[in-house]
């Protein structure tokens, strides 16, 4: 049991969301919580998440989700800066691709048990 303190950027109603705070529950680590919406990283915030995480930043997008339709981003991203992505990812959380988790040293996002396994265990 890991006994680590991780943050969970994540959305409460989403059941992805809190399928993975109970998997990393029942890991051994200590949960805090942080609401996307009412609490969204900035865009320092998501750049270091970003550089931690290792994972390009079309990733870190919630495809799947409104904002992303509404927005029509599928068609602007190509020709839009990582700046200018991250800086509309710190203006609306629901764009973001949830949950993200953090100790500090590692970041996941997205929820994958193989993944939770390696990384939060």
């Amino acid at each position: 049991m890991s006994n680590r303190q991780v943050t969970i950027i994540e959305y409460p109603k989403c059941s992805t969301c809190r399928a993975a705070i109970k998997s990393l529950e029942a890991k051994g680590n200590i949960v805090s919580r942080r609401h996307i919406v009412e609490d969204t990283p900035t865009a320092e915030q998501l750049k270091q998440l970003i550089t931690l995480s290792g994972l390009e930043l079309k990733k870190w997008l919630n495809t799947s989700g409104q904002v992303y339709r509404q927005l029509q981003l599928k068609d602007k991203l190509a020709d839009m800066s990582d700046d200018e992505v991250i800086a509309l990812l710190a203006n609306h959380g629901m764009l973001l691709k949830r949950p993200i988790v953090t100790d500090g040293q590692s970041v996941t996002v997205g929820y994958n048990e193989e993944q939770y396994e390696k990384v939060w265990s």
